[in-house]
């Protein structure tokens, strides 16, 4: 009968923490295998030891290279595959004598360790066991003794090794996170953390629960100094307190049309490091409550007010976050906290915009492609400016045909400026144009329909729908599935063509 094979996690370093299990396992094998770099020293053995005995069969799994170059021809990805594939027919050679194999594993053996590809290519034709073992990340929080993620925060596990931008988004938009890997890497995590804002709460550890253990701030770090075996941490910010600031500042984003599926890592960045929310309690309601996070709603009709506000507070050192539905610049909070920017006393706030998903491009990303081609945004509320101007506008879009991008096209109190402006298009537009009427998009009662020009009924546009006429080239096409798509092609007939 065949052997049965082990994943034996050891823990983090000191050998104190390895599990009840795992020395049990060690005591009961036949093979104890452990990986190596070719100086022939392997920290796996080192934990465990005081556990092998003189009548173990002891496995050592040399890699062929580490962090050199390689004349492999398959490189040094060529080079590990060959090298793991060698490793797990030894290992097997073992099972198939009949040997039970305990393969060691620093941390756990399933996360980011070596034994994992011995497991992908022996768990299929063997019996097998992975004990489990307290990672790193573990460790690095106890040694911290701070939380590591509590409540609803969420946790972020990162390789050092991803490129910056991505380490970048991916820590500016979560709560907290540990970066793997560093080494090599630190600098650039370094600029990642700081580019994504997060430095100041950045600790770091090296060689957790080991002889020569290191507990630092990050920032402090000298790049020369850190090892393979070290951690960057952003613990828990339930309870910490938001740091001293002269001046604060203020960021205006946009959640998109819904919900937290449209918003970009930045903005939620920008959300989740913010001391104040400000904005209209329907945008405020997608944004995830958080413990020390001040919510300020208001009504929708009440944009320079909260614009004030929100400087307000900025001049006082708070963090401020201004939310907007869509992106904040298109018919949105933008304008307004620019302009009250704008005074005198508020001209050392600063104040980013960051973009959203605006409803003109979900609603085309919905129905396909209409906004292909060249196009034009309108919004049809005459609260703001008078409705001739609105016409004005509609019929010189109307006759360049462009398509158009309806905003805010009616309401309980706006009934008929989506009649008023159907009939304008059609002095313009043949009756059989294709309209997309979209409403909720993104949200529970998402409704896309694909219209004629002539056929649009005012009853069914409220503040929720956005309306996008096509041009004399948009095309409706029913695909094979029987869906109806909407596309405006790239390329525009010259004139005179037929």
């Amino acid at each position: 009968m065949s052997g049965k094979l082990y994943g034996v996690g050891l823990g983090p370093g000191d050998p104190s923490l390895m599990t009840v299990r795992a020395v049990e396992v060690i005591a009961e094998a036949d093979v104890i295998a452990y990986h190596s770099a070719r100086h022939g020293r392997s920290i796996a053995r080192s934990i465990a030891a005081k556990h092998i005995r003189a009548d173990h069969v002891e496995e050592p799994l040399v890699y062929p290279v580490t962090t050199e170059t390689t004349d492999h021809p398959g490189g040094y990805r060529g080079a590990i595959d060959d090298f793991y594939a060698e490793a797990s027919a030894r290992l097997a050679a073992h099972l198939d004598a009949g040997r039970t194999v305990a393969v060691l594993a620093e941390g756990d053996p399933l996360f980011y360790g070596s034994y994992m590809h011995m497991h992908k290519r022996l768990a299929d034709r063997y019996d097998t066991e992975v004990i489990p073992g307290v990672t790193s990340v573990s460790a690095a929080a106890a040694r911290l003794g701070t939380p590591l993620a509590e409540g609803e925060e969420v946790l972020t596990i990162l390789p050092g090794t991803l490129p910056e931008e991505e380490l970048t988004a991916r820590l500016a938009s979560t709560d907290v996170a540990v970066v793997m890997k560093l080494g090599r890497t630190f600098t650039k995590v370094r600029r990642a953390l700081e580019g994504s804002g997060r430095l100041g709460e950045a600790r770091y550890v090296e060689r957790a629960t080991m002889s020569g253990e290191r507990l630092a701030e990050l920032a402090a770090v000298e790049p020369e100094s850190v090892p393979y075996f070290s951690v960057a941490v952003l613990p828990s910010q339930v309870d910490a307190e938001p740091p001293a600031r002269e001046h604060g500042e203020v960021v205006v984003v946009g959640t998109g049309p819904a919900g937290p599926l449209w918003l970009t890592p930045e903005t939620r960045g920008a959300l989740a490091a913010a001391d104040d929310l400000v904005g209209y309690t329907t945008y405020l309601d997608r944004v995830p409550v958080r413990p020390g996070q001040r919510r300020h709603g208001s009504d929708n009709r009440v944009e320079a007010e909260r614009a004030e506000f929100a400087l307000q507070l900025a001049k006082r050192g708070r963090r401020v976050a201004v939310v907007s539905g869509g992106d904040p610049g298109v018919f949105a909070m933008a304008t307004a906290v620019l302009e009250a920017a704008s005074q005198k006393q508020y001209e050392d706030v600063p104040v980013r915009v960051l973009p959203g998903v605006t409803a003109a491009n979900a609603a085309a990303a919905r129905a396909g492609a209409p906004l292909g081609h060249d196009y034009a945004t309108i919004s049809l509320s005459d609260r703001l400016k008078p409705w001739e101007v609105i016409a004005e506008r509609l019929r010189a879009a109307a006759s360049a045909d462009l398509v158009l991008a309806l905003y805010n096209p009616g309401s309980r109190s706006r009934t008929w400026q989506v009649g008023k402006a159907r009939d304008l298009l059609l002095e313009h537009r043949a009756p059989e144009t294709p309209v997309v009427v979209a409403r909720d998009v993104g949200g529970p009662g998402e409704g896309v329909r694909i219209v004629r020009l002539a056929d649009l009924d005012p009853a069914e546009v409220d503040m929720r729908t956005i309306l996008l006429v096509g041009s004399s080239q948009t095309q409706v096409v029913r695909r094979g599935s029987g869906e109806e798509v909407v596309w405006t092609p790239r390329r525009y007939p010259e004139q005179g063509s037929s």
